[in-house]
């Protein structure tokens, strides 16, 4: 039961991240879906693990929004990939969410681990 609740918040926290967390990848380098979803399983050592219903709707929206750009380019096997590209909106985006997330975890520890902060 304990681990069906942790999975759950898990979800929650990882909602009110996606946008951020793809944000900060794309600042990298640009990325196609899957190769987002690998790097993304990789930086986090497994924590973060997208799948297609969340990637591609936050993808889109972002590309909407006018924080990533979208182009299809040829892969080295000759299939077509969308890779996407951090636009200088997304950035200054990025980095006012950077800001924002560290005020954030500075008041939760705050409230949560007072002894520590």
């Amino acid at each position: 039961m304990m681990e069906v609740q942790s999975e759950l918040y898990r979800r929650e926290l990882l909602k009110g991240s996606t946008e951020t967390l793809l944000l900060s990848l794309l600042a990298t380098a640009p990325m196609y879906g899957y190769q987002l979803v690998k790097e993304m399983d990789s930086r986090s050592s497994g924590y973060f693990r997208f799948k297609e219903g969340t990637l591609y709707p936050a993808l889109h929206r972002l590309e909407r929004d006018g924080m990533v750009e979208g182009q299809w380019q040829p892969s080295p096997n000759g299939q077509a990939r969308r890779y996407y590209h951090i636009t200088a909106d997304g950035r200054r985006r990025l980095d006012s969410m950077l800001v924002e997330w560290a005020r954030f975890t500075e008041a939760v520890n705050l409230v949560a681990r007072p002894d520590t902060a």
